[in-house]
């Protein structure tokens, strides 16, 4: 069942186009991810849907009722801020109130304790932000934005002020408290890895335009444009008229996934190439092997304990037909 939708919705900022006729539907209790490199419109659209910027076109729908022109507290959706934007001069326990108090409610302990208990912050309470890691400031902003049970929580780069080794726990942990709350959860993020892993579905952003909408695996496996495909984990793009291909499809071009390409004792006839090795990184639990092929250069990555070739060798290398994916674009 659709819960937020966009309808044609443009925004520009004096000549600069930010969002281009945008069109997406987003399910009740769907983890959504919006991903985009800087200037995609990500942050934008995730702003509009919040109410803090106008568009200049469309309509911007959530449960069917048409919110496009009402301020942020006439929605029924709350937004955590990458900042995390907690009042200093409170403690977690009030923090994470603020928000029920200006919604009238009388009491709201019973629903702070609810939410504390929820999030992990027991023995917390009478912190100030400044006395939390990130970690639990993040889970703090996150409690006072579920405070009032909204259907719809956005986050703006919610992992992004955590350090490597934070991210990925405190990651899955937001997916499994999203799955457990069942509301939906609309992220803006720029990291591929953070979207592919937490969200049911990603549309990736281009120049205020969805250049493609799908669920992570099939998003990663087949990706319809050369630009979605090198934006998600750097893939090889294979013109048609250079390498010899044999696949159901027919396009210009295709899409091979470096961890698809594989060393060979001969040159296959189809689906494979000469090629030279010219650099080897290692990275701990795989390498990746840099090679030159008909005229382009090609990555692959190999196991960690995988014999290797040096640099300046020749090899052969083959793909399955299936591992190659049509682009359109």
């Amino acid at each position: 069942m659709t819960l937020l939708a966009l309808e044609g919705v443009t925004r520009r900022f004096g000549a600069t186009l930010a969002l281009d006729a945008l069109s997406l539907e987003i399910g009740a209790g769907e983890f959504f991810a919006l991903l985009g490199g800087s200037g995609s419109g990500k942050s934008t659209l995730l702003r509009v849907i919040a109410g803090f910027e106008a568009p200049d076109a469309g309509r911007v729908t959530l449960r069917g009722r048409d919110i496009t022109h009402l301020p942020p507290p006439g929605r029924d959706l709350a937004m955590m801020f990458q900042s995390y934007a907690l009042f200093p001069h409170m403690s977690v326990r009030e923090n994470i109130a603020y928000g029920l108090r200006r919604a009238g409610e009388r009491d709201p302990a019973p629903r702070v304790a609810e939410l504390v208990a929820l999030l992990g912050l027991e023995g917390l309470e009478a912190r100030r932000p400044q006395q939390l890691s990130g970690g639990q400031q993040q889970r703090v902003a996150l409690a006072r934005a579920l405070a009032r049970r909204p259907p719809l929580v956005l986050l703006d780069e919610p992992l992004g002020a955590l350090d490597s080794g934070l991210r990925e726990r405190t990651g899955l942990e937001l997916r499994a408290l999203q799955r457990r709350l069942g509301a939906s959860f609309v992220m803006v993020t720029h990291d591929q890895a953070e979207a592919l892993s937490l969200a049911d579905r990603v549309a990736v952003l281009e120049g205020g335009r969805i250049a493609q909408v799908a669920a992570p695996r099939e998003l990663y496996e087949r990706p319809t444009t050369r630009s979605v495909a090198r934006f998600l984990g750097a893939a090889n793009v294979l013109e048609a008229g250079r390498f010899r291909l044999r696949t159901d499809a027919t396009a210009p071009a295709y899409a091979l996934r470096p961890e698809r390409i594989r060393i060979t004792e001969s040159l296959p006839e189809v689906n494979g190439t000469r090629a030279t090795v010219t650099d080897i990184a290692f990275r701990g639990g795989d390498v990746l092997l840099l090679a030159e092929a008909e005229g382009q250069g090609l990555r692959l990555v190999l196991p960690a304990g995988a014999a290797l070739p040096v640099p300046g060798a020749e090899i052969f290398l083959a793909w399955d037909a299936a591992a190659l994916a049509p682009l359109l674009a």
